[in-house]
C-alpha cells in the first residue's frame, strides 16, 4: 500500500518518519541526539551533494577531470534542459569542445545558444541524421552526451547508432532492453547509465555488493520508501528502483506501486526539506527499513542539491569512453560501475572478487 501524507506538516525526514508510524530512534532505543537534528538537510557552504546514512554527511570530491585541455569534442543534445547545460559547463571547464550543433525538439529547433562565448544551434528532428553526420565526418572523435527526454531514448540510440557516434546516455526511461539489444547490434560505444553522480553510483554497487553477499539478511522487514524530486520528474527515480531491487534481493517485500513519490513544492519544503532554491534540481532519498516486530530499524538516505555532481560524473564518463574507443577495446558498452572502477581501482577489486570477498569498514578486504 502507498504511503499516505497526512497534515500538519513540520520541517524534516522526522515528520515524513512520525507520519508513516516508523519506529522512532528516539524514544525507542533511547538514542541522546534529536532525529531531527540527524536526518535535518543542510546546504554546505561550498558543494551541493549530500549523501548521508544514518547521521553522516559526506560532501562531494572534486571533480576528477583534469585541469589542462583534453580537446575531445562532444556534442550536447538537450543542451537547452537544465541537465544539459550544466553539463556543457562542466564539459568547457574540463577543457572538452563542445561542437556548434546540437539536437532537440521541434520546439528547440533554430534556438542558438552561448556558452562561455562558444555558440551551439539547435536542430530538429527534420534534419537530425544530416546534422548529427556532418558533425561526426568534422570531428571524428566526436561523443554524443543524451539529455533529452525519455520518450526521445530509444529513436535517438538508433540514431547514435546508425551514423556510428559513441554516446553517453544520461536520459532515464525508454524501453531500456531495447535500448540495450541496439547498441549490442551496432556495435557502437556506449556509456548507459540513469544515475551519472559517481558518489552515488558508488553507494549502489555497496548496495548491490550487500545483496549478493547477503541475500535474505532482511527477510521480513518492512520497506518504506520515499523520494523527492522535482516537479517535473514524473516517473519513479531510476536509482529508487535500482536500490529497491537490491533490498528485495536482500529479503525485504516490495513494489515499486509503494513508492511515495514528492513532487509538490510545499510538501517537499515542509515535509521533507528542501530547500527552497533547489526546488527546481534536487533529488532526496529514504529508505526505511522496520523489522517484524518493530523494534530494530535500519535507514538509508542521500540528498542531491543541485545538478553538479551528475554534470560531473558525465564529463568523466565522456573521457573514460573517449579512452575506450582510441583504444579499440573489445567491450562496448558500460555503465557509471565501469567508469567508477578506473577512477577508483578498490571498487573493480571488489567487483572482480565478488562472493570471494566481503567488505569491513572503513575499506578493508578480508578473503
Amino acid at each position: 500500500m502507498a504511503f499516505v501524507v497526512k497534515s500538519p506538516l513540520s520541517t524534516s525526514h522526522a515528520s515524513w518518519r512520525q507520519q508513516n508510524n516508523l519506529l522512532n530512534p528516539i524514544s525507542d532505543l533511547k538514542i541522546a541526539k534529536r532525529v531531527a537534528d540527524r536526518f535535518r538537510y543542510r546546504v554546505p557552504s561550498v558543494r551541493k551533494f549530500v549523501a548521508s546514512m544514518a547521521s553522516t554527511q559526506v560532501q562531494s570530491s572534486p571533480p576528477t577531470v583534469p585541469s589542462k585541455s583534453v580537446g575531445i569534442p562532444i556534442m550536447v543534445n538537450g543542451c537547452t534542459g537544465k541537465m544539459g547545460r550544466a553539463v556543457l559547463e562542466a564539459a568547457m571547464a574540463a577543457g572538452l569542445n563542445p561542437v556548434p550543433v546540437a539536437l532537440g525538439g521541434p520546439e528547440d529547433a533554430g534556438k542558438i545558444l552561448d556558452f562561455g562565448g562558444k555558440q551551439v544551434e539547435v536542430h530538429g528532428p527534420s534534419d537530425r541524421e544530416s546534422v548529427l553526420s556532418s558533425a561526426l565526418n568534422d570531428h571524428p572523435n566526436l561523443i554524443v552526451v543524451d539529455y533529452t527526454v525519455p520518450a526521445a531514448v530509444n529513436d535517438n540510440a538508433t540514431l547514435y547508432c546508425k551514423v556510428g557516434v559513441p554516446f553517453v546516455m544520461g536520459t532515464t526511461g525508454g524501453d531500456r532492453e531495447l535500448l540495450y539489444k541496439t547498441v549490442a547490434d551496432s556495435k557502437v560505444y556506449a556509456v548507459i547509465s540513469p544515475q551519472m553522480g559517481k558518489q552515488v553510483v558508488a553507494f549502489l554497487a555497496a548496495m548491490e555488493i550487500m545483496a549478493e553477499q547477503f541475500p535474505g539478511a532482511f527477510s521480513g522487514y518492512n520497506l518504506q520508501v520515499m523520494e523527492s524530486h522535482q516537479a517535473s520528474k514524473l516517473d519513479i527515480s531510476g536509482t529508487a528502483k535500482a536500490v529497491i531491487s537490491c533490498f528485495q534481493k536482500l529479503g525485504a517485500s516490495f513494489e515499486l506501486e509503494q513508492v511515495q513519490q514528492i513532487r509538490d513544492p510545499k510538501l517537499q519544503v515542509e515535509m521533507v526539506g528542501v530547500p527552497e532554491e533547489h526546488l527546481s534540481g534536487h533529488a532526496f532519498h529514504m529508505y526505511h527499513l522496520t523489522s517484524p516486530d518493530g523494534t530494530v530499524s535500519f535507514e538509508f538516505q542521500h540528498n542531491v542539491c543541485g545538478r553538479s555532481i551528475y554534470a560531473e560524473g558525465t564529463v568523466d564518463a565522456v573521457l573514460f569512453l573517449a579512452k575506450k574507443v582510441s583504444s579499440n577495446a573489445d567491450k562496448r558498452i558500460y555503465d557509471m560501475i565501469d567508469v567508477l572502477q578506473i577512477l577508483f581501482p578498490v571498487l573493480g577489486i571488489m567487483f572482480w572478487l565478488g562472493p570471494r570477498c566481503y567488505l569491513t569498514w572503513p575499506t578493508k578486504l578480508v578473503p
